[in-house]
């Protein structure tokens, strides 16, 4: 086979981690939600579910944007795409914090929510037309940067939301974002040689003849598989900081818990990659949602502090790789062309089954006054996510790149 010379060369490495630097910090919005949800419930005197309505938004907005945004990557380039979500993150944080009741303030998320997808599946579609032999590490890496996101923000911004409160954490984050972001997507607006582009489609449409699925079917079914794992991968996500402040550790611990949790999806999803590169996604994905429900069970006796660092580092190091193996999928049964739009319905399901398992888990808690019955209603779909993926594999393998011939 003969690969265009821009495939994985020393420009897509480049232009990788440029793209990673933009997601970590365009991605913040749709993490410190998580974060000041203790403080917002307090201001506005809601229960645990209508304190999670924010999240809720603002997960919703993420998966339309990952959509809607991906097809705009599709026709009109990342550079562009880049620069008018800054924006939008922007006047959605800032809208954020004149908010006056806990609706508005959700209204403000889900703009925040749909701007800041541009930071995942569209980076994730647009780093892959420049990766061939390590398309899959180089999605995961990219990926990572919205784990990294959470991780490093929370942190970060802990010491101010204790001094300045969560508007001022807000504040903040919309002049990062508009100062960072939109200088590097202007460095971004190089478009991928169109022989690339054929080199590509060679691939996935071998690939989509061995599955016996259409494109859409495929979607759609991912999709499906894609909801289930995300409302388990929800419960540990939207919930520990709450969690711990139930327990009476506080928020800073649930914070500590949850980077601790974002870093170990990290390490996930980078191991993920290069899994995918070597197995395929399909196979990877199994691996990681068959981990995911194992640490869903720990969590079940474990209420110690040390305990719960524990699992919640289990629980990252087992999750991290699911949703971008997804995306690997995509690539390598789908038409390229396509990917902007493809990757983001499929991780717009994702997404949503974030959006539904955070608030249903809220409700449970409400309903229930434990999170016990949060964690097996998490189980429960992830073992819909494992059937689909099992009956997937058995329909048929993706061909390597070297079993295909010249072009």
């Amino acid at each position: 086979m003969v690969t265009p010379s821009i495939l994985d060369s020393r420009y897509s490495w480049t232009r990788m981690v440029i793209t990673l630097f933009v997601a970590i910090i365009i991605n913040a919005g749709m993490w410190e939600i998580i974060a000041i949800m203790p403080a917002v419930q307090l201001e506005f005197g809601v229960d645990r579910a209508g304190a999670s309505l924010p999240y809720t938004l603002t997960m919703i907005g993420f998966g339309v944007g990952n959509f809607v945004i991906g097809k705009a990557v599709d026709r009109f380039g990342v550079s562009l795409s880049l620069i008018g979500a800054a924006v939008g993150v922007a006047v959605g944080l800032y809208l954020a914090t004149i908010s006056t009741s806990i609706v508005m303030m959700s209204f403000a998320q889900l703009l925040i929510g749909l701007a800041s997808a541009v930071g995942f599946g569209p980076l994730i579609a647009d780093i892959s037309h420049w990766f061939l032999k390590r398309r899959g590490i180089a999605m995961a890496i990219v990926a990572s940067g919205n784990y990294l996101s959470g991780s490093i923000w929370t942190l970060v911004l802990a010491d101010t939301l204790n001094t300045q409160g969560w508007r001022g954490v807000y504040i903040l984050l919309a002049i990062v974002t508009l100062v960072v972001v939109i200088p590097l997507a202007l460095i971004l607006r190089r478009r991928l040689p169109e022989e690339a582009h054929a080199q590509a489609e060679a691939v996935s449409l071998a690939n989509a003849k061995t599955s016996g699925l259409s494109p859409t079917a495929l979607a759609c079914l991912l999709g499906l598989a894609g909801v289930g794992c995300c409302v388990a991968m929800s419960m540990p996500q939207v919930h520990i900081v709450s969690y711990c402040v139930d327990l009476g550790y506080g928020p800073a611990v649930g914070a500590e818990m949850l980077s601790l949790m974002l870093l170990g999806g990290v390490g996930s999803r980078l191991i993920s990659g290069m899994l995918a590169d070597k197995l395929g996604g399909v196979k990877t994905l199994l691996i990681g949602s068959v981990l995911q429900c194992i640490a869903l069970f720990l969590y079940l006796p474990s209420d110690a502090l040390m305990s719960l660092y524990v699992v919640s580092l289990v629980f990252g190091l087992s999750q991290g790789g699911i949703v971008p193996s997804y995306a690997v999928i995509v690539r390598e049964y789908m038409p390229a062309r396509e990917a902007g739009a493809r990757v983001g319905f499929v991780l717009m399901a994702t997404i949503m089954g974030m959006a539904i398992g955070g608030w249903s888990s809220g409700l449970i808690y409400d309903l229930s006054g434990s999170y016990q019955l949060a964690f097996i209603n998490g189980i429960a779909w992830n073992g819909l996510n494992i059937a689909i993926m099992v009956w997937l594999l058995m329909r048929g393998r993706p061909r390597n790149v070297g079993q295909l011939r010249p072009v």
